[in-house]
């Protein structure tokens, strides 16, 4: 848990708007991919030098820029320069462990999301801070790696389909929000199975591990929950229309966004409660498991009692025991030995200690 309570920050004292890289470099090369288009056309490159996007800033059409890599602090500082953007929105997108927020600087909105992936090989749900900056007729998005869930918007965008070529850049960026939002219930629906799986193998036979795993299992909850509870707030804000950028338009589409949101936060909350219970039943199978052997020894030690006391007796030795001279003498004390642990094994059957 402490991997998401704790985390690497800048040194103290340094000044306001300080570009220092914070978090782990997940590729080696950045990459630049730049989408203009309009309702009539389209134009989609690969770009080298960040240089080679700006003059797309003036043009009527709608441009979007992702810049894969956010580690390469020149690339960052040369976009601040020239898309104006404030030195703190520069510092928060290479700081990677931002939360969730969206900031309004009146000639562009900056927004911060959370996309998550589930690892399969690791069963652990990773997560990849995306900047969004949204201008008067552009999009810049910043992303840690090439992994993403924006294939979809690509390509309605190439083939036309709805009316995001049709709609403003606040409707590209409700459609990357929706995008990431929507890959929430793919890693929501992957933890359910797994917690399915779980169930059925607690129910039936639980083994040691299964507590460590649980335990992983909740942490996961906390993860998405501090990663996704945020963006209602963000939402909430856009929603209001308190800025121009966005319109009334759109914000009808954000609702559909933020009541997403909703259902995944119920099923965050569903699952951490059942995997409370799951503990809980794991613990009481244990401490039952534990019990039943606690009763079968205590059975048989109970049972070893009687049969100790006439061993011990007759081993005492003592020279005038008229038992110890007697032809049958053992087999009697064998016999009855065996009687009593016979009797005793039918009392607690009856008592249905057994």
């Amino acid at each position: 848990m402490a991997q998401f309570l704790t985390g690497k920050y800048k040194k103290p004292g340094l000044a306001p708007g300080t570009l220092i890289h914070i978090g782990e470099i997940k590729t080696d090369q950045i990459s630049i991919t730049i989408m203009d288009y309009d309702q009539a056309s389209l134009v989609e490159r690969s770009v080298q030098f960040i240089e080679d996007t700006f003059a797309l800033k003036e043009t009527p059409s709608i441009t979007w820029i992702n810049i894969t890599g956010i580690h390469q602090i020149d690339v960052i500082e040369k976009v601040g320069q020239h898309f104006d953007i404030h030195p703190l929105t520069l510092e928060d997108i290479v700081n990677t462990n931002q939360r969730p927020k969206m900031e309004d600087y009146d000639h562009y909105l900056y927004i911060v999301t959370k996309m998550l992936y589930f690892e399969p090989f690791k069963e652990d749900i990773l997560s990849e801070q995306i900047s969004i900056i949204l201008g008067k007729n552009f999009l810049i998005s910043f992303q840690e790696t090439e992994m993403d869930v924006f294939s979809s918007v690509r390509e309605r965008i190439r083939k036309s389909r709805g009316r995001i070529r049709t709609s403003g850049v606040d409707y590209l960026a409700y459609a990357l929000m929706d995008a990431i939002v929507d890959h929430y219930f793919v890693v929501m629906g992957t933890v359910g199975e797994r917690m399915e799986s779980l169930e059925e193998k607690l129910l039936g036979s639980p083994e040691t591990g299964m507590s460590q795993v649980i335990h992983e299992m909740k942490r996961q909850m906390i993860h998405l929950r501090k990663n996704i509870w945020p963006l209602r707030e963000i939402l909430a804000n856009l929603m209001r229309g308190n800025s121009p950028l966005f319109r009334e338009t759109t914000a009808v589409f954000l609702r559909d966004v933020y009541d997403h949101t909703i259902q995944v936060m119920d099923t965050i909350e569903s699952y951490r409660d059942i995997l409370s219970g799951m503990l809980d039943i794991y613990l009481s199978m244990m401490s039952n498991r534990m019990n039943e052997i606690m009763k079968l020894l205590t059975i048989i030690a109970t049972i070893f009692i009687p049969i100790t006391f006439i061993a011990g007796v007759y081993g005492m030795n003592f020279k005038f025991m008229p038992e110890l001279e007697w032809k049958w003498g053992y087999f009697v004390s064998l016999f009855l030995m065996g009687m009593v642990a016979i009797a005793m094994l039918i009392y607690f059957r009856k008592k249905k200690w057994l």
